[in-house]
């Protein structure tokens, strides 16, 4: 499955049942490594994907396709990965956490 085919499902599933987002409400950055930059908005109850990013993101976030995939999957702890250097991460660090307590959700 490609980068944005996954991405795309993903919105799809959250969009479907919005109560795994906990009130999230952020932009972040995706900086892959071979896909380029995705967008993820989380606005409370609704999530929506852009390439590229033409909003300020509160937490950017910067890893290979094979560690994002990964990551959704959740074959990848955020934390080891970021120890380890799989995971570079700018901004505000406690949305990237809330961020994996989201994706848990929608597994």
């Amino acid at each position: 499955m490609t980068v944005s085919r996954m991405i795309a499902e993903l919105a799809e599933k959250i969009n479907a049942n919005p109560a795994g987002l906990d009130g999230l409400s952020a932009v972040f950055h995706f900086h892959l490594k071979e896909s380029g930059l995705y967008q993820i908005s989380f606005a409370g109850d609704s999530v929506s994907v852009a390439e590229g990013g033409p909003d300020q993101a509160a937490c950017s976030l910067e890893m290979s396709d094979s560690s994002f995939i990964k990551l959704v999957t959740g074959e990848l702890n955020p934390t080891t990965a970021f120890m380890m250097g799989k995971i570079k991460a700018k901004g505000n660090l406690g949305l990237a956490l809330k961020l994996h307590a989201v994706l848990q959700n929608y597994r």
